[in-house]
Formats: structure tokens, sequence, C-alpha cells
């Protein structure tokens, strides 16, 4: 396959890209000579960027509502909040089946133009999914709700894994002190992934790996984020959304939060959205050169503002193509026709996101009415129109 006529979205540059096999194989500003059985895509005022990493998500918990109606001070006072207060709520989307919960959470990263997400929690053991589903690592959720935490981090059975954990999650003295409890029982130095870090310093920070910022997730609850603009002296920085628990669905519009901020610049946001969660995940993906997996984005370029507001400015439905390891999972229907001799065989779902209408892999119609058999309240981010076998 040969996309032609792009931009890159960070620096502007013209280039063309050749794919085979699952992995970039050509990078250039110049014209590629097109093989017979190469696949051709023309694009004109489009950009292209690394598929997007979020390094953070509980794929089960993305049908519930956020849930909360004040400030707290930590992650354990909102959790035993709401097990309290919305113990119902809670049961009534748990009534429908894991697999059908983590389908969703899928796809709803998919729709945004994620093709990573690290999930959080038990193993999932899934196959042949849409995206990757990083679960490498050895996860904790907390110092404050994982029993025996000091012996599970010190598992020697999984000491070649980074440990991903929740930890300072709260604006009080205990979220602080279990950084340093953390720290201190980390006996054999593994390395450490540390997740919200809202009452974390930079003399901390420096004992982790890194930190997932997830800037929606902790103004929702706690009305403050992670001092990123001083932690990332120490650490590397990389993006998370959680689950709708406590943010939305649109990783755009945390994006769009952690941009305000102004405690990252746009090109070190960027990066903690490609090249360095690849880097701190050990992850054969996050930039586009040749030998990376073809994990890709293009999308609709805006010709009047300045490259970084350009891909800022982007929502779902500015997505003209994801793809992943190669294959396309979700296209614009303009692309249809450059498409359709290549798709034979293949299944997807035409929806409608706002205004525009894609086709997104597998048949997300039946997806959504298994779930509204038991949710029928909830609302989708889209409408679907028809599943289609090309």
């Amino acid at each position: 396959m040969i996309l032609h006529g792009l931009r890159m979205a960070d620096d502007g540059q013209s280039i063309n890209v050749r794919i085979n096999k699952g992995k970039i194989d050509e990078v250039t500003p110049e014209p590629i000579t097109e093989g017979s059985a190469d696949l051709q895509l023309r694009f004109d005022n489009a950009m292209i960027f690394p598929g997007l990493i979020n390094s953070h998500d509980h794929l089960d918990f993305n049908l519930f509502p956020q849930l909360g109606n004040r400030i707290y001070k930590n992650y354990t006072e909102w959790g035993a909040y709401i097990h309290q207060q919305y113990k119902s709520e809670i049961n009534h989307v748990l009534r429908v089946p894991a697999p059908l919960r983590i389908r969703w959470g899928i796809y709803k990263n998919l729709l945004c133009g994620v093709t990573t997400v690290v999930n959080h929690g038990e193993p999932l053991a899934l196959d042949d999914t849409l995206i990757t589903v990083f679960e490498e690592t050895h996860d904790l959720h907390s110092v404050g709700f994982e029993k025996l935490w000091w012996l599970k981090l010190n598992n020697p059975s999984k000491r070649h894994l980074p440990v991903a954990i929740h930890i300072g999650e709260g604006t009080d003295d205990v979220a602080s002190t279990e950084i340093d409890s953390l720290i201190r029982w980390n006996k054999w130095r593994r390395p450490l992934i540390g997740i919200h870090a809202v009452a974390m310093n930079g003399t901390q920070a420096s004992n982790f790996k890194g930190i997932v910022w997830c800037p929606e997730s902790n103004y929702y609850l706690l009305n403050k984020t992670a001092p990123v603009h001083q932690l990332k002296q120490n650490t590397t920085i990389l993006f998370g959304t959680d689950s709708t628990l406590t943010g939305n669905w649109n990783i755009w519009d945390h994006m769009a939060m952690a941009r305000k901020t102004g405690l990252l610049t746009d090109e070190e946001l960027y990066q903690s959205l490609n090249s360095n969660a690849a880097k701190v995940w050990q992850m054969n993906t996050g930039s586009i050169s040749i030998g990376m997996n073809a994990d890709l984005v293009i999308a609709r370029r805006k010709d009047e503002v300045t490259r970084m507001r350009s891909f800022y400015g982007l929502t779902p439905a500015d997505l003209l193509l994801v793809m992943h390891q190669g294959n396309i999972r979700l296209f614009d229907q303009e692309l249809l026709p450059q498409l359709a001799p290549g798709l034979k065989g293949r299944g997807f779902s035409l929806i409608r996101i706002e205004k525009t209408y894609k086709y997104v892999e597998g048949n997300l119609g039946e997806l959504m009415g298994q779930i509204h058999s038991y949710l029928p309240e909830f609302n989708f981010p889209l409408e679907f129109m028809d599943h289609q076998i090309f």
C-alpha cells in the first residue's frame, strides 16, 4: 500500500509512505514508484501522525457515566463514596457482560484514532483485536486498594515487567505519603509507571520511569492535576484518559483540556501520545519511520491555522483513515472509491459521527444492540447506519 500526498502533523513536512507486511517500508518526500500489487491512496490537504497511544484506560469501565458530585481529597474517598451512593447505578452497568463492555472500550479508542491502549487491570487475554491492547505490565491498582501491594510489587515471577500503579491521586497528605511508601518498598528497583501523580513532586518523580497524565479525570475528582511541568524534569510524561467513570469518551477533548493548562508545550503533549509512550512501554510504534508498525492516522488539515493548532483542533469527525499494523480499521466515506478494491470479503459498519460518515471494521450495530439489551438508556456517540460485507 502506498499513501500519497500527506503532511506530517508536527512539522508539516510533505511525505509519501509505503506500507509492506504491516510495517512502514518507505518514507520519503519524493514520489514513490508504484508497484502493480500496491493499493494506492491519494490525499489532498491531509495530515498524517502516528496512531495515538492511550497509556491508561480501564476498557471494561466505559459504559459508566461519570460518578461523583463534589470534589474529593483523594481516590479512596471518592471510591468509598460512589460505592455507597451509586451502588445501584454501578450494579446496573455491571449487568452487561464484560466481553461486551471491553469491546466497546476498544471501539471508543479506535473511533478517536487510538491504535494502542494500555489496559489497567486483570489481563484480558484478547485475540484479534482491532487495535493493540497492551498488557505487558505488572498491574497493581493502588496503595490504598491493592491488598498486600508491597508483596506483589516485589513478586519475583514478574520481575521483568514494568509496574503500572495508580499513585498520588489526591490533594492531601495521604496521597503524598503513599508515593514515598511505594518508593521505599520497591526493593528491587522495578521500573515504576505511576498513574495520575497529582500529589507528586519532582524528587519523587525521579524514582519513576514514567508518569501517565490524566488531566480530565484529575480535575473531575480533585479539581487539580499533576504538576507535569515540574515532573517532566525528572521523568517521562505519557497521556491517558482513564475510563468514563471520570471523563468523557473522546480523547481529543482530554487533549484540549491538557493543552489549556499550559503545563506541557504542544510538542511535549504530542510526544506523550506517541514517541515517549512507545519508548517507556517499549513498543514498536509511535513514530513514522522505517521498520515501525504501520499504526497511522490520516486526518483533514486546516490550512488557516498553525500545524499544532490544526492537530489539536481535530475531532473524530475529522479522521479520514485509521490504520493498525497495516490494516485499515476505520475510513471516511469519501475514501470508499479508492479503498473498495482492497476490502473484498471484509465486514465494515457504516456509522455517522457528527455530520460525517465513516466505515469502521466489524459489526458495531450488533454490539450496540447487545449492549442496549442490558442498558437501553446508554447513549452511544454515533449513529449506526448499516453493516456491509465488501
